[in-house]
């Protein structure tokens, strides 16, 4: 049984852990408002856009500005992982990472044996793991989440737009944790580049649009904004499920601190006990040992 004052350490450690988590709790659910109330916002106008974008993509060629619509065969690959820039928010960072490797090793396990398989990451922790592997990490923009803003977001979209239009890269993935709610973050692949047309060829999603002034000039200036808007959005989405994910790990430390801090002042009762009734003992023995 460890003694007193091992106990008494290990209470005043856990019960400075507990504070510390309990504190990180509330911080992110605080910061988890924000960040939902942004993303339920853009997502309505994200969706509208996209639904547009994929109409005007059936109809575009590179002559009219379509030259992100443009389909290659997939020899080199970029994929966009979005990770945190700070730890301690559970299987977050690591369902991004399994992903990002899985997508490696099986559907483009051709092209990344052939080192034709990129990534550009966001987030320190994403960088941290995929930077162990030399030249495989094409850039790395952990900034964006010192303030996420649209402004920020735009120039690495554009990075990545002039890279597939320039035909260094054949095709984009974007890799982030879809947020659903507090307790679940959805580890999602979406195709960024090539923009595809509809999937379905349902007439009430096809629209026949009247272009004003010009078709040209309005869809080379909502191409590249829609693809922004997308990158954005899943940056949102991201930064809201990191919160969620902090916030219930958080919550998990903390329950484990309280039970924790149960046993462990169980056992310090139980040494204390037994550290009197040996004391008790002692004074019985030797008060009988003079008697004799």
């Amino acid at each position: 049984m460890p003694n007193l004052k091992e106990v008494r350490n290990r209470i005043t450690s856990v019960s400075s852990t507990q504070q510390i988590t309990s504190a990180m709790k509330m911080v992110s659910a605080a910061k988890l408002r924000r960040a939902q109330d942004a993303v339920t916002r853009l997502r309505p106008y994200s969706a509208k856009l996209r639904e547009i974008l994929e109409n005007l993509s059936s109809s575009l060629d590179a002559a009219e500005g379509g030259q992100f619509s443009v389909k290659r065969d997939p020899h080199k690959i970029l994929i966009i992982a979005i990770t945190s820039n700070r730890g301690l928010c559970g299987g977050f960072n690591a369902n991004i990472i399994k992903l990002a490797n899985r997508l490696m090793n099986e559907d483009f396990a051709a092209q990344h044996k052939n080192g034709q398989v990129k990534l550009l990451t966001i987030g320190k922790k994403g960088t941290d793991y995929f930077k162990k592997n030399e030249g495989l990490v094409l850039s790395s923009h952990n900034e964006v989440f010192d303030n996420l803003t649209f402004e920020t977001v735009a120039p690495v979209a554009q990075f990545i737009m002039d890279k597939f239009a320039s035909a260094e890269f054949d095709k984009v993935v974007v890799l982030y944790n879809q947020f659903r709610n507090a307790a679940v973050q959805i580890p999602t692949n979406e195709d960024f580049l090539p923009v595809e047309p509809p999937k379905s060829l349902n007439s009430s999603k096809q629209v026949d649009y009247i272009f004003e002034p010009e078709k040209v000039s309005i869809i080379q200036d909502l191409i590249p904004k829609s693809l922004k808007v997308q990158l954005f959005k899943a940056l949102l989405d991201s930064l809201a499920a990191e919160h969620g994910a902090r916030m219930t790990a958080m919550h998990k430390a903390t329950d484990n601190a309280k039970e924790l801090l149960k046993e462990l002042k169980l056992s310090y009762n139980k040494a204390r006990q037994a550290a009197i009734t040996n004391e008790i003992l002692e004074i019985v023995s030797g008060a009988n040992a003079l008697k004799s």
